[in-house]
Formats: C-alpha cells, structure tokens, sequence
C-alpha cells in the first residue's frame, strides 16, 4: 500500500527527517577520532586504517545517483525507510568485524546505504517547503546533523578510548533501525511522475540533470568542498593523537565543530532572508580557510578547537548555500540533483582523505592543512561569483503568468 502524499506546504522539516539526519551525521563522523584506536587493536599502520573512513566516504558519494533516481522513481520516504534499514544491518556487522579487511568491506556497505538519508531528506524538504523559507528549513535539517556530528566526535573518541572503538559503531546501527519504523508514518511528497500521470525512465531522470551546466557546476563546486572540508576535517584528530593526546580527548576538541555548525546554522536562518547568497557563501569560505590556517601554524587542543568552531561556521554558510542552490536547479528531477551533489560531495571527501593519508603518516600535518586553507580561496570566488551570476539570470528570465 503506497503511502499518503503530502502537499507543498510544510514549514520545517518533519520530526523524523531530522532523526534520521541525527543518526546518519553520529555514524559518518564517529569513525574520525578512532582511526588511531583502530590501528593500534587491529595491528595495522594508521594510512591503512584511514581506508575505514574514505572507504565509507567513497560509498557514500557513489551510490548518491542510485539513491536519487530511486527516490525520484519510488518514493523518497520508501527509498529512505529501507536504506536505513540496510545501514543498520551493516553496522551491527562492523562492530564484529576482527580484521581490517572485513571491517572495511563492512563500513563501504554502511556507507553505502546511509548515504541515502540526508540527500534524500533534503529533497523532501525541497518537494514540500516553498523556495523563500526553504533555505532556513535547510538549516534546520543542517542543525539536526550538527547535533549528530558534535555528538560522534566527542563520543566516539571516548567510547574508542574509554570502553571499544566497536560500540561506536553498534550504537548508530541500532538507531537506524529505529529511525525506520519512526518514518512509517511519514507522508510521501508528490514526485514529477505523479504530476504528469507517467514516471519518467532512468535515463530521462539522468539526462535532465547532466544536460544542465548550472548543475554541473554546483557539483564540481560541492566535489571541491567535500576535498577541502570532510576530506582534512577528520585528520584533525589524528594530528592531536599525533602529538601524544589521548583518542577520548582530542575528539572532544573536534566536538566544537558540531557545535559550531548547530549554533551558526541558527545565524544563517535568520541572515538568508537578508543576506544575498553570494555573501553567505563569501563568508562561509572565508571561515574555512581562516580555520585550516590556524592549525597550520601550530596544532594543541585549543587551535584545534578553534579551527573547528570555524570550520562548523563555514560549512553553515557555505555549505547550506550551494545546497539551497542545487534544490533549484533542476526542480523537475530534484532527487536526482541532490543525489548527484551529495556523491560529487563525498567523492571529493574520499579522494582528499585518501590523497593525505600518507601525509598524516608522516606527520606532516602543516602541509596538509595549509594546502587545504589556500585550496578554501579559489573555491570560495569561483562560488560567489558564479551564484551572483546565476541569480541575475534568473531575474533577468521572464515569470510565467497565473492562469
């Protein structure tokens, strides 16, 4: 029996949504303050152990295309309620795996199927919020993850220190399933095939987003970002273990980002009705490369602190930004789009971590976070002034008349 649709008229996101958000961000992050912990139990170098992190990076971005033309062909609340499902099947088995190879081939599958959640929750909030507020609903879905993400770096770290790196991955896996049964009740949104009475084929869905160079370019923009950002974010912890802090502590000195980015997302949703795009973005960027360069200068607990607050500040700016961005693209196929922007996002991420692996092996933490500050520059231009431009096209489009 398919599920009740719900109307274009929603203010913020359903309960649900932002459970889930929650979760997916707790089980992405949890892993970062862990990879030392996990090298050491397994016996295996940390630029091996980073594989349990870019691995479920590299998933999570290349499955988002397959999330999103599903979504957009079944059902965003359908797709969501199995993957979460999926996610936490495959967590149950991270948590027994006894060597790194299983453990890997385990957490890609976790990967693999939580990146089903947050795109597709985004796209719910584009299906059923109006573009005038749907940038501060966005934010409200970003702030749900920033709870998740405060809540992993500083749990997940002591949880590995404290009690075993194993139970970090049991506790998300377990809420997953929870989250599933919580979202039975959700409404799905009407989806394109539903308005025309046809459902588009796959290859429709595919060719109205890659024939859009607007969308192309918001994705090699949120391929950049995802580098940049969630690439170096998790190296932040392992450069404070480098220096001899405990796992429990130095991931509680990556908990202000979390922080951070649940605190300003709230900034954001009272300047986006006020401050044009290309400012937001402006400043968003400006904090991130502010942020990396902190800590290429020196790393402790306390810059490493204050370069998380910073980062969490740039990814509210910037980041809600091209997301709001990439729900009006290509509205006709927006699950699609979205799935697209999340993959160009995290393959970014997978890329970067597995790129500076080696760097953080040998301690070169300096030149790996200022590549990332001076990479923060040309991304935040390019972002400003191609918004900018786009915005002014569409003003300039003529709007079509009521009937």
């Amino acid at each position: 029996m398919d599920a009740p649709t719900v109307p274009v008229s929603l203010a913020k996101p359903p309960l649900g949504l932002s459970v889930a958000s929650f979760v997916s961000s707790f089980d992405r992050f949890a892993v970062s303050p862990m990879l030392v912990v996990i090298a050491t139990d397994l016996n295996v170098p940390l630029s091996a152990s980073v594989a349990a992190a870019s691995g479920y990076y590299l998933a999570y971005g290349l499955t988002q295309p397959l999330w999103g033309v599903l979504s957009d062909r079944f059902g965003r609340v359908r797709v969501m309620r199995g993957a979460l499902v999926a996610a936490g099947l495959a967590g149950l088995v991270s948590a027994l795996m006894p060597v790194l190879g299983a453990l890997v081939v385990a957490r890609v599958v976790a990967g693999a199927c939580f990146g089903a959640v947050i795109p597709t929750g985004l796209t719910y909030v584009g299906d059923t919020i109006q573009p005038s507020v749907r940038q501060r609903a966005l934010t409200d879905l970003m702030g749900a993850a920033a709870l998740g993400t405060a809540v992993a770096t500083g749990l997940g770290g002591a949880l590995a220190g404290l009690v075993d790196w194993r139970v970090a991955f049991t506790v998300p896996a377990a809420c997953a399933l929870a989250c599933a049964l919580m979202l039975r009740s959700l409404p799905e949104p009407p989806r394109l095939g539903m308005r025309t009475g046809a459902a588009p084929g796959v290859g429709r869905y595919v060719g109205m987003v890659l024939g859009q160079r607007w969308a192309v370019l918001v994705f090699a923009l949120a391929f950049t970002e995802g580098a940049i950002m969630l690439g170096v974010m998790p190296f932040l912890a392992t450069a404070l273990e480098h220096a001899g802090i405990a796992a429990a502590v130095a991931g509680l000195g990556i908990t202000a980002y979390g922080l951070g980015l649940w605190a300003l997302s709230k900034v954001v949703k009272r300047l986006s009705g006020r401050w044009s795009a290309p400012v937001l973005m402006s400043v968003g960027g400006t904090q991130l490369c502010a942020g990396f360069a902190i800590v290429t200068v020196h790393v402790s607990m306390a810059t490493v602190a204050v370069t998380a607050l910073l980062l969490g500040g740039g990814w509210s700016f910037l980041h809600s930004s091209l997301q709001n961005w990439a729900t009006s693209v290509v509205p006709e196929a927006r699950g699609t789009t979205i799935a697209f922007f999340a993959s160009a996002l995290f393959v970014g991420s997978a890329v970067s971590s597995w790129a500076a692996g080696p760097l953080a092996e040998d301690g070169r933490y300096p030149l790996l976070f200022g590549l990332a500050a001076a990479a923060a520059i040309p991304l935040t231009v390019v972002a400003a002034l191609t918004r900018r431009r786009y915005g002014a096209l569409q003003a300039a489009r003529p709007q079509p008349q009521p009937e």
